[in-house]
């Protein structure tokens, strides 16, 4: 299978090296297989949350893990040549957004605390690793607008229920060290505040960057 070609775009949004690249998607089958370990991981690591979240609240609850699984499955769909850039752009904002939100939490926001020291810098590093993957995506996903508009509902549905509404017992984004308190978790405090608004900031971020790819890709076709 020969790898997609790659379009001339902007450093800011094809920020790796193409050898790098490269890479990455001759070892698809690897990089698919690592992040549904992580998806695995994930869900045993939200097991507590889970446990006091209603079920139909679920799905918006493990937001890491189902962005690994949105990666691993897309990687999988480009390997298989099946045509999914829902997929693709799900799987991009997945990246983009939670690789990048964890690491602020975790060295603004929530800071090691009683976190065993391997673990706080697992979570910090694994991922980066996400945001890093992302920029691999616009090697075989068009972004197209509908795609696109997926994505930006999904994860713009996610930040209105993990932040804002009260739905289903919610909000239900992942607990903050800041929310604990006594007698149970608080959301009036800024650390919910600093979340939320990292979270929308990484949700536009992501719709500005897909939307880009795709602009200057056809860009650059039309150039050629």
């Amino acid at each position: 299978m020969s790898l997609p070609s790659r379009s001339d775009l902007p450093w800011y949004l094809a920020p790796l090296p193409g050898w790098l690249e490269d890479v990455a998607l001759r070892l698809a089958w690897v990089i698919v297989a690592i992040n549904l370990a992580g998806t695995a991981f994930g869900f045993w690591y939200y097991r507590v949350q889970f446990e006091a979240t209603p079920m139909l609240a679920w799905p918006v609850v493990p937001d890491s893990p189902v962005a690994t699984l949105f990666i691993g499955l897309s990687l999988a769909a480009y390997k298989l040549d099946f045509d999914a850039d829902w997929l693709h752009a799900l799987a991009f904002f997945g990246c983009i957004k939670l690789g990048l939100w964890t690491p602020f939490v975790q060295l603004v926001v929530n800071g090691q605390g009683d976190l065993w020291w391997a673990m706080y810098w697992f979570l910090v590093l694994s991922h980066l690793a996400m945001a890093v993957e992302a920029f691999v995506i616009h090697r075989y996903a068009t972004f197209s607008v509908g795609a696109v508009a997926v994505a930006a509902a999904w994860y713009g549905f996610n930040d209105v229920v993990d932040y804002f509404v009260g739905a289903a017992g919610g909000p239900h984004h992942t607990v903050l060290r800041a929310e604990v308190v006594t007698g149970g978790i608080t959301h009036a405090v800024p650390a919910h505040d600093l979340a939320a608004a990292a979270a929308v900031a990484l949700t536009l971020l992501a719709t500005f960057l897909a939307l880009a790819t795709r602009v200057k890709t056809l860009e650059s076709r039309l150039a050629d």
